[in-house]
């Protein structure tokens, strides 16, 4: 049997999201009602934070949490390379100058080391990524006295030594697009933190720049989240930790079935801190590899080729010249093979069986 890349389903909760969203329609409430506000509570109960701000989509969360947090023209946002295009366009449409760390081979995320190499006078924030699932050293990052804000759109429900992702920095960022391992039924996104004041600008920002629909004190944003995404939400989000338990699930059963014997793959889960939104590994002939997989009816993907400093729409920011090793290496090599909560033992020894044949 082929299998998927993303083996995920929300079949069996059909009919309680059907229920939802024929209240929510039936309600005449659809922007900014009770589902945004009690999906705003609950998910800023499970994290464990204060304040949770639903927003249009996880970009816009970070533009808006960037605003929050006082950014302006001529700052500088430190940030890695290996990430999606939309962390530094978050940046660049808040104001900033975004500015390109390397990151650790392994973990696939920053360092204080390759952080506190980018240090100017004129930096005013860290943005770490927990990148596919694994959350950042945060705890490494805060003696460095800078904002930090949590880029957690990969990490949903990750946690590590009694905090979650999305509670370590200033504040943090969410997305809910449908691939997320906490995803809607189309756009969504969050910014959460312990900061009132913080909070307070977002849902100023996040509407115009108005907390009252007559005032207007900001220019700001048309970005929220939907009442029918938010009842989607609730219905989804006491599932999470259960699908990311099969997620770790599916990495362990990798390992036990001899996948690193044929490529470098992930760390497993330390104390929860890994959710395996994707599972990526490496290989010194990715394409070759990924073409042989597809041959055998297994799906896999290369993920960030060309890292964000090196897009064209990152030119005027003239991070071309930079020497970036592990990014370069982990945008050659990467694989990313099936994950999911959906993903049997025996989907697994079928990868595993499959990598070992088109490796020889």
């Amino acid at each position: 049997m082929p299998v998927p890349l993303f083996a995920t389903s929300l079949e069996r909760y059909q009919s309680r999201i059907a229920e939802r969203l024929t209240a929510v329609a039936a309600s005449g409430k659809y922007i900014l009602g009770p589902e945004v506000s009690a999906f705003e509570r609950e998910f800023a109960n499970y994290l464990g934070v204060d304040h949770c701000v639903g927003v249009a989509n996880g970009t816009d969360a970070l533009t808006l949490a960037l605003r929050a947090m006082g950014v302006r023209p001529g700052d500088e946002v430190i940030m890695p390379s290996f990430t999606f295009y939309a962390t530094a366009e978050a940046a660049v449409n808040a104001g900033a100058k975004p500015v390109f760390c390397d990151i650790d081979l392994e973990t696939l995320c920053v360092t204080r080391e390759t952080v506190e190499a980018c240090i100017t006078e004129r930096t005013v924030a860290i943005v770490p990524v927990h990148l596919f699932g694994k959350i950042a050293p945060i705890e490494e990052l805060e003696p460095l006295g800078l904002p930090i804000l949590e880029d957690a759109a990969q990490a949903a429900g990750a946690g590590r030594d009694g905090r979650m992702a999305g509670g370590f920095g200033t504040a943090a960022t969410f997305s809910f697009f449908p691939s997320k391992n906490l995803g809607c039924l189309g756009d969504g996104g969050a910014v959460v933190t312990d900061d009132d004041d913080l909070a307070e600008r977002i849902r100023r920002l996040r509407f115009h720049g108005s907390s009252d629909k007559v005032t207007f004190t900001d220019i700001g944003y048309n970005s929220r989240l939907d009442e029918i995404q938010a009842a989607v939400l609730r219905v989804l989000l006491p599932e999470l930790d259960s699908w990311n338990a099969s997620r770790r699930r599916v990495a362990a059963s990798y390992a036990e079935h001899g996948l690193g014997e044929f490529l470098e793959t992930p760390p497993l889960a330390e104390n929860g801190d890994h959710v395996y939104h994707l599972y990526v590994t490496r290989h010194a002939r990715p394409e070759e590899l990924i073409s042989a997989l597809e041959d055998r009816g297994v799906a896999a993907r290369g993920y960030y080729r060309r890292p964000v400093h090196l897009q064209p729409g990152m030119a005027a920011y003239g991070a071309e010249s930079l020497d970036l090793p592990a990014t370069a290496e982990a945008a050659r090599a990467n694989v990313a093979l099936p994950m999911g909560p959906e993903l049997t033992d025996e989907a697994v020894e079928q990868v595993v069986k499959a990598c070992a044949e088109a490796l020889g």
